[in-house]
């Protein structure tokens, strides 16, 4: 199926949702996981800022390409992201949309920035 590559040199992108595991099947709880590397698949919402439009995006990242903390509102930069259509048929209706992947979801909050605990 054919993969739209996505620029997001010109956006501010950060995590509206952390990270949560990617469920393959919720009727039997199985987990998604990448056909080439075999990792977990996790999913961040993150807010897409550009060009005075505001977007909530859901992206598919393999477990290892989830770097720093990603609590809401952190500033993140988003590595490889591209943009794949789908359609299916699931109980007579047809559906379809557009799925985000990504290579790595990395924070741009520098550790030195982080509040110490007290």
């Amino acid at each position: 199926m054919r993969t739209i590559p996505v620029d997001t040199s010109a956006a501010s992108v950060m995590v509206a949702k952390p990270p949560q595991i990617k469920v393959k099947d919720r009727r039997t709880g199985e987990i998604a996981v990448d056909v080439e590397s075999g990792a977990k698949l996790m999913t961040v919402d993150v807010m897409f800022v550009a060009n005075e439009e505001v977007e909530i995006l859901s992206v598919t990242v393999p477990e290892p390409g989830i770097s720093g903390e990603l609590m809401m509102g952190t500033p993140v930069a988003v590595t490889g992201l591209i943009a794949r259509p789908w359609e299916n048929e699931f109980n007579g209706q047809k559906r379809h949309g557009i799925a985000f992947r990504a290579v790595a979801v990395t924070s741009l909050v520098a550790a030195a920035e982080k509040p110490k605990a007290a």
